[in-house]
């Protein structure tokens, strides 16, 4: 699909709009104003790829021309011709790669991919090794989200008697941490010898990993009618304050079913707040999956459902493989235990965008 003249006038209002907010920046009433400096330092920053890389088309479609017109002026001086021939054979591959660099940036963006999420991990089926499991995939995350720059922290977590995890729920905050850990959402299903096999018997287990999107009031409206909240006491650690009154909060939403114990602060009035920002967390993730499910349905999507409950990777210790099943490919599973799971999020992104593409062409 190469540039049109629509999407030329497209590009070029995008640069119009890009060169106004370089403009802003240097506005002393925008300098004063922190908010407003990093909203305007923001939005110019969402459309800099495209500007460059439309910069760039444009360079070369100028050079092009200037080929072009060496090889028709140069009549029967076949060495010029030549060398025209090939500077123009140069340049018409740099725009056919630049054409579709700007078309995917150009592809509408998932409204929640700039913004930070709380990924929920739960023991599936399997027992003790499940939890094991678990904890397997918790390492793994960590020093994946480590490699990117991300903050991690621990809302809550229900620890296995052998290790592990039965959930855990971390709080991940940093640069695009949905666009990337959106992914890793669904079902895990590992096959090797458990620790506690006497037998060396395979046992398969599986794990389920829930990625939800930061939200706030405006995203999710919740009527108090609907929350019924009751607190605990805490017990454990954490000194006195937590065993003798009642911190812990135990919140149940009834429309959904959905309840949630928070008994990582050490005021009630924190984990009353925790609990609310997991509830929004859940049910926007609720209409977000329903969303992407609809999406996907419509362009006949190749990568899966969207949906939590979809088997994503098997990981099997024999063959030291991990097996994507949206992307029909294998990896090494000494890689990913590495948290060097970067080669299998870019493969999902570049599936997404070529599926996003053909269905923009057929659209046409």
């Amino acid at each position: 699909m190469a540039i049109d003249d629509a999407m030329r006038k497209r590009l070029d209002g995008i640069a119009r709009s890009y060169q106004a907010l370089t403009e802003r920046l240097g506005d002393p009433d925008v300098i004063a104003d922190s908010n407003l400096l990093m909203k305007v330092m923001s939005d110019r920053s969402k459309s800099e790829d495209v500007v460059n890389a439309y910069n760039e088309y444009s360079k070369l479609s100028e050079e092009l021309m200037g080929a072009t017109e060496l090889f028709q002026e140069a009549g029967d001086d076949q060495d010029m011709r030549e060398m025209a021939r090939a500077e123009m054979k140069e340049i018409e591959s740099k725009l056919e790669e630049l054409e579709k660099q700007i078309q995917v940036l150009l592809l509408p963006k998932d409204p929640n991919d700039d913004r930070n999420v709380m990924i929920e991990i739960r023991a599936g089926t399997g027992g003790s090794e499940a939890n094991i499991f678990a904890g397997d995939l918790v390492d793994v995350y960590r020093k994946y989200m480590t490699s990117q720059g991300w903050k991690v922290s621990i809302i809550d977590e229900s620890k296995g008697d052998d290790g592990g995890y039965k959930s855990i729920t971390l709080d991940v905050r940093g640069d695009m941490v949905y666009s990337k850990m959106k992914w890793e959402a669904g079902v895990h299903r590992v096959q090797r010898v458990p620790a506690t096999e006497s037998q060396g018997r395979v046992h398969t287990s599986t794990a389920t990993v829930a990625v939800m999107p930061e939200c706030d009031e405006v995203d999710v409206k919740i009527d108090p009618k609907d929350i019924e909240l009751s607190t605990m006491r805490s017990g454990g650690a954490g000194g006195q304050n937590v065993n003798k009154v009642e911190t812990a909060v135990d919140l149940l939403h009834k429309p959904t079913g959905i309840r949630i114990k928070c008994t990582q602060e050490r005021s009630q009035l924190k984990n009353k707040e925790l609990a609310m920002k997991m509830l929004m967390s859940r049910l926007y993730d609720i209409e977000n999956e329903k969303r992407e499910m609809e999406e996907r349905a419509k362009r006949g999507s190749q990568i899966g459902t969207g949906a939590r409950s979809e088997k994503i990777r098997t990981y099997n210790w024999k063959d030291s493989r991990c097996s994507d099943h949206r992307l029909g490919q294998n990896f090494a599973l000494a890689d990913f235990l590495s948290g060097e799971i970067g080669k299998m999020i870019d493969a999902m992104v570049a599936k997404d965008q070529e599926e996003r593409l053909k269905a923009l062409s057929e659209d046409i």
